[in-house]
């Protein structure tokens, strides 16, 4: 069952050098339409200046469309364009820190790489956990843990903030991951990299709410 705190059971994470097909916005508006619940921009090699202009074009989309945006590792891009929330991971600057910096801020993810960081502070100040990766991808290499679904039930079972799985979901196993105690699929290649996004993310949304 999808968790009240964060009810976006499909995220999307979008770049420009992940969209195979359309540029990255007719990908982000297509999945919109197909059933994308919330996006998430993730430019990690982008100036803050080119990243601040894709942000910018992109909120105009998603606040269209009423779809949050998440910003990734960029606190100064997110407050500029007044997102929704932000994303960190480990290495990133830590979630107490935005705490203090961003009042506004409506949605902080912190991503969840080894076990023992579930009694951190860290981690008790974010909103939601990304777990990352639940199967080994190649959008994401610089990570620790494969956490696989037994993974996603020992998290389940420790911590009740909610979990969004990322890494090589796909239509063929979102289910078992849902089943296994996530809350939200976070999803790269199965949109950006479709020939019609529109249709993977409806595929994709539609196996998500049979689970759910």
């Amino acid at each position: 069952m999808t968790s009240l705190a964060f009810p976006y059971p499909l995220y999307l994470v979008i770049s420009e050098r992940d969209c195979k097909h359309q540029s990255f916005l007719e990908v982000a508006e297509a999945a919109i339409r197909g059933g994308v619940d919330l996006i998430q921009l993730r430019e990690k090699d982008c100036p803050d200046e080119m990243y601040f202009l894709k942000a910018e074009r992109l909120k105009e989309l998603t606040d269209k469309y009423d779809i949050p945006l998440i910003i990734n590792d960029n606190l100064r891009v997110a407050m500029e364009v007044k997102a929704f929330g932000i994303h960190v991971g480990t290495t990133d600057i830590p979630p107490s820190t935005i705490r203090k910096a961003w009042k506004g801020c409506k949605s902080l993810g912190y991503s969840l790489e080894a076990l023992d960081q579930l009694d951190t502070e860290e981690t008790q100040i974010s909103d939601w956990l990304g777990v990352s990766p639940v199967f080994k991808t190649q959008t994401k290499e610089d990570t620790l843990t494969e956490w696989g679904l037994e993974g996603i039930r020992n998290i389940r079972e420790k911590i009740s903030k909610p979990l969004i799985a990322i890494g090589n979901m796909n239509i063929d196993n979102i289910a078992a991951v849902l089943e296994a105690g996530a809350d939200s699929i976070a999803v790269v290649s199965a949109i950006c990299s479709a020939k019609n996004p529109e249709k993977a993310a409806f595929e994709l949304k539609n196996e998500i709410l049979k689970t759910i």
